[in-house]
């Protein structure tokens, strides 16, 4: 396994982070076993995968209940990442989304993140958290100013409850007020071989002030697996409904590229997940790629790809064809 430290921390994680996201279950992602879900992350650890990721709206907390069991023997040997930005406890902060009978709002004030922060610690039983994110940053008509709400962080960094901070789904230019105030080491954004908007402004910005790119969804929800095919059905409210490369049209498109590539995944005795993962942390600025898994099975299959290492002519080959979908 390979390791890259997160921005200016001085915390080494593994370039294959696990994505907890679908570990909370719910009516994004369905049934799951919990029992099941902390081996797995067991087994990611002792694989060498010591970047967990997870917040507390993946199943209103149960993700990160199920982190806390998983790793409660092993968290000295666990980069734990975590979030705050998304409450549900009362009517503050601007409304975003309805779920599961909840309401979740937008927050960034000082009083949610606190208790967002205690929360959290007490749901895995730690004392500390790695890396902070901000989940999704702050809109009106709870618009808290970025220099308050980092004030906030960087006050729990001194306290010691958390030792790195980062944003997720965040702007240049928010970035650029939230290094105005303190230390920022980290941002979470989207990207896959097939949604590479970041490219284009916020990956040349991290790299310029070493800000390290956790990608969350590099496997496009599991689509860029090669396991999907055009028999699958997306249940009502799943995560992957709205998802445009689900659409028939475009899921044959994707499946026959990937199918293009099987002298590849011969080549580099790889499968298809790993062979398009080491594609992505391969690419510049995307120092992590937040991989999901639920099962025993995808994190032998993940933790292969931290050290295959591809060719630059086979990188340039899987661009030059992803670049051809649009």
């Amino acid at each position: 396994m390979t390791y890259r430290e997160i921005g200016s921390s001085k915390i080494k994680a593994s370039v294959i982070g696990l994505g907890a996201w679908a570990i909370g279950g719910g009516t994004w992602w369905g049934s799951t076993d919990d029992a099941e879900s902390v081996k797995t992350i067991q087994a990611a650890v002792d694989s060498g995968i010591n970047l967990i990721d997870t917040a507390p709206a993946y199943g209103f907390g149960r993700s990160e209940e199920v982190v806390g069991k998983a790793i409660k023997d092993r968290r000295s040997k666990v980069v734990l990442s975590t979030k705050c930005g998304l409450w549900w406890d009362d009517d503050q902060g601007a409304p975003f989304f309805e779920i599961d009978g909840r309401k979740v709002n937008r927050s960034l004030k000082a009083n949610t993140i606190r208790q967002e922060l205690e929360m959290s610690l007490k749901r895995m039983d730690t004392d500390y958290i790695d890396i902070y994110h901000t989940h999704w940053q702050a809109i009106e008509p709870c618009l808290t100013p970025i220099a308050e709400t980092m004030e906030c962080l960087m006050a729990l960094k001194k306290e010691g409850k958390i030792r790195s901070i980062a944003v997720s789904n965040a702007t240049p230019e928010q970035m650029d007020e939230y290094r105005a105030c303190g230390e920022l080491d980290a941002n979470q954004p989207r990207y896959s071989m097939l949604d590479r908007a970041i490219e284009a402004d916020l990956v040349p910005y991290c790299v310029k002030n070493n800000i390290s790119i956790l990608a969350y969804s590099p496997l496009e929800q599991g689509l860029l697996t090669g396991k999907i095919g055009m028999d699958y059905k997306i249940n009502e409210g799943e995560a992957r409904n709205g998802i445009s490369w689900f659409e028939p049209d475009k899921r044959k498109l994707v499946i026959d590229m990937l199918g293009g590539w099987a002298d590849l995944t011969k080549k580099y005795d790889c499968t298809m997940s790993q062979l398009v993962i080491a594609w992505t942390v391969a690419q510049p600025g995307i120092t992590h790629a937040l991989c999901g898994a639920r099962k025993m099975y995808q994190i032998e299959d993940n933790c292969k790809a931290g050290d295959l290492v591809l060719e630059t002519a086979d990188i340039a080959r899987i661009r030059a064809d992803v670049e051809r979908l649009g």
